[in-house]
């Protein structure tokens, strides 16, 4: 961890906001294939993200759809293969490669909050998309199925899960979720001020 940016302060409200997003850079041989995928680089471009939000409670949590997590979610209390919400703190600790914060350019309105809230409770539990991340990559003529196809949240891989709640809060258009990959959507937020400057939360 970083010692200008000591654990406790990123879990101040002032830091960490909902309708952020969390950037994960893996050291895993599954990460290296999607950066190369997706044009990023193996170990440091973005090949998982997640969004953070409120639990019905008031919790703020990090909501991310994976198939790499054994942490059992936070609102449902099952281990899953798709949306879950998890502790942030729980996961950088056993997250094995470079964590990255996102800050929205703006802290979210409370009506804005309650529809991400919302959106994000309301699609916990939905299995994760294998086929829709692949498509997403562009491998081949993957990329063109993704601008034909019509958005479907039956399954729901990680970009897509925060490219459908940012949009479903107003934040940005855009009516087809399954086209962004965590490369292409983390560079398309920061070049068009969506996002701010990031921090690295892990060494």
């Amino acid at each position: 961890m970083d010692p200008q940016f000591p654990a406790q302060q990123f879990f101040d409200p002032a830091v960490i906001k909902p309708g952020d997003l969390m950037g994960f850079s893996g050291e895993g041989f599954t990460g290296d294939i999607i950066n190369l995928g997706t044009y990023g680089i193996p170990r440091w471009g973005i090949c998982h993200v997640g969004i953070m939000g409120e639990a019905k409670d008031g919790r703020l949590l990090l909501f991310e759809s994976t198939t790499l997590d054994d942490l059992p979610c936070e609102i449902t209390g099952a281990r899953f293969d798709g949306t879950q919400a998890h502790q942030l703190d729980a996961v950088l600790q056993r997250y094995r490669g470079k964590v990255w914060h996102y800050p929205l350019y703006r802290t979210l309105y409370a009506f804005e909050r309650q529809r991400l809230s919302e959106f994000l409770v309301g699609t916990i539990h939905v299995p994760y998309s294998k086929m829709d991340a692949f498509r997403s990559s562009g491998l081949g003529l993957s990329w063109v199925e993704t601008l034909i196809s019509e958005a479907d949240l039956h399954q729901i891989f990680c970009s897509e899960w925060v490219a459908a709640a940012h949009a479903y809060v107003g934040l940005w258009p855009t009516n087809n979720f399954g086209r962004w990959n965590p490369n292409r959507l983390i560079r398309y937020l920061r070049s068009h001020g969506v996002l701010r400057l990031p921090r690295r939360m892990t060494p």
